[in-house]
């Protein structure tokens, strides 16, 4: 590869970085609806983060074998930074998980998946909405 492709891979790496930052923070946390969220790539991969919300290696595996296998997420659970959630219901791109009284939304679109966390006293009909919304403009501009 030479160091125009591998400059222009990086630069567009960059780029999609700092758009979905802003679709982390501005989509997801500020509208109060969300507490922690993330953007992660079906190839592997952060693509952004809320401030404070770390996926490790071993997270980007679980929930994109849950994307991948959502009977056997329904059956086992997500697994997510230490904690699991019971996965309560699943569509073909989405999961909702609850763990005690919070919970999660994990939306797959074409090229990465949504993760989005609740806290007490947000409730599902209030989060979902949101994150499913980000997943259909995503969708619709080929993320």
């Amino acid at each position: 590869m030479s160091w125009q492709s591998q400059i222009f891979r990086l630069y567009s790496s960059l780029q999609r970085l700092n758009v979905c930052s802003g679709y982390v923070d501005e989509q997801l946390i500020r509208s109060g609806k969300v507490t922690r969220a993330a953007i992660i790539g079906l190839q592997r991969g952060v693509w952004a983060a809320s401030a404070g919300y770390t996926l490790t290696p071993d997270d980007e595996t679980a929930l994109i074998n849950a994307v991948n296998s959502p009977s056997s997420a329904l059956s086992n659970g997500l697994r997510l930074r230490g904690q699991k959630f019971f996965i309560v219901q699943n569509t073909d791109r989405s999961l909702y998980g609850k763990k005690q009284a919070d919970g999660i939304v994990v939306v797959k679109t074409t090229q990465a998946i949504l993760v989005a966390e609740y806290d007490q006293p947000l409730q599902a009909a209030e989060t979902t909405p949101v994150v499913e919304k980000l997943a259909d403009y995503l969708i619709s501009v080929g993320y």
